[in-house]
């Protein structure tokens, strides 16, 4: 296809296609004459990436390129690769090595510790937060949050063991980005419903 019938299928602009090919971030097309190239359906689905990474869940370009840079090239080791890639995914907080808080929770509820791996950082962040906001922080608490969390990791990383690691990020960092506002939603909806309905009643 030419640039005008893959910006007519991507929905994104001929000049925004243009600036994504010279900063790198989408692949050139296949020459057919000087001035004209052919563009596949590899290229749409890029171009969908990208939008869904930039307009659905707000990344800078900067941030972006990171994502494509390890789909395109992506270290050997599938967890490394995921990891880098979420690592580009917000919130984005500062890291002054102090991740007591976290580690202390991660290793009550079991999981791995990685302090490489930018969700340590989040939650030792988000724990502050919290005990500053004088709001339960407790292994109690946190272990009804890691629980549900377990639960819904356990659907999600299912289909990653038939992919190959380019595929494994691209569902990843997808994944992440555009369901956390679902269960965010959902997780609002539920409070509004016990709210409405009251507590359930055993049995139900």
């Amino acid at each position: 296809m030419r640039i005008s019938e893959l910006s007519e299928r991507s929905g994104v602009p001929i000049p925004t296609i243009k600036f994504y090919i010279r900063e790198g971030m989408l692949p050139r097309g296949e020459a057919s004459a000087a001035t004209r190239a052919v563009y596949g359906d590899e290229h749409v689905a890029r171009l969908r990436l990208i939008a869904a990474l930039t307009q659905v869940a707000g990344l800078p370009l900067a941030r972006v390129r990171e994502v494509l840079e390890v789909i395109d090239a992506p270290p050997t080791d599938p967890i490394e690769a995921i990891g880098r890639a979420i690592g580009a995914l917000p919130p984005y907080v500062d890291d002054d090595g102090d991740l007591s808080r976290a580690r202390a929770a991660i290793e009550a509820l079991g999981l791995t510790f990685d302090p490489r791996f930018t969700a340590v950082a989040q939650l030792e962040s988000a724990i502050r937060a919290l005990e500053a906001a004088g709001l339960p922080s407790d292994p109690e608490t946190l272990r009804r949050y890691g629980d549900a969390m377990m639960q819904v990791a356990a659907g999600e990383v299912a289909p990653v063991e038939s992919m190959d690691t380019a595929d494994a990020v691209e569902y990843a960092v997808l994944g992440t980005a555009l369901y956390e506002p679902v269960m965010l939603a959902l997780r609002r909806l539920a409070h509004q419903h016990r709210m409405v309905e009251g507590p359930p009643t055993p049995g139900r």
